[in-house]
């Protein structure tokens, strides 16, 4: 496979990750985190939140990993490692800043200590503590879509 086709396997592959990733977030902040929400017994809402988290931590690794390398590979092809030094490429920025903080939380926080403080604190007060995860997610959410939004725009040379 020449160098040129891995690259537009590589765009595609990031593509892709990004759509699957993004969009189970927007799927869990506008869909299922309100859902949960409305269910009364909290004993039965952070079971229900724990079960279906867990399918789609394992997704959402899996497409940041994917995501991380497709985008490393993509700037290293097209030796454009110099943008991060132009704010004409802020969506470039603001991606990255997005991949390392779902990185970070995923692999890193989560498994360390999220996971069991949010069982704490939901144990404590649920409608506290789930109110707390939807505005994270809301913030991560609407980040993500200005950085996607930016990033299609960019890319075609809109500034």
């Amino acid at each position: 496979m020449k160098d040129y086709e891995l690259f537009v396997v590589a765009r595609s592959v990031h593509v892709l990750a990004v759509v699957i990733w993004i969009g189970g977030v927007a799927f869990i902040t506008t869909v299922l985190l309100p859902a949960i929400a409305k269910i009364v017994d909290s004993e039965q809402r952070i079971a229900l939140f724990e079960q279906l988290e867990n399918k789609f931590s394992v997704q959402a690794k899996v497409m940041t990993l994917a995501t991380g390398i497709s985008g490393y590979y993509m700037l290293d092809f097209l030796n454009a490692w110099q943008r991060y030094q132009d704010l004409q490429f802020w969506w470039l920025h603001l991606m990255t800043l997005i991949w390392f903080i779902f990185t970070v939380v995923l692999f890193v926080l989560e498994p360390l200590f999220l996971h069991h403080w949010f069982l704490q604190q939901a144990k404590k007060d649920a409608e506290k503590t789930f109110a707390k995860i939807q505005r994270m997610h809301q913030v991560l959410l609407t980040l993500s879509l200005v950085a996607v939004f930016g990033a299609v725009a960019g890319s075609h040379g809109y500034f």
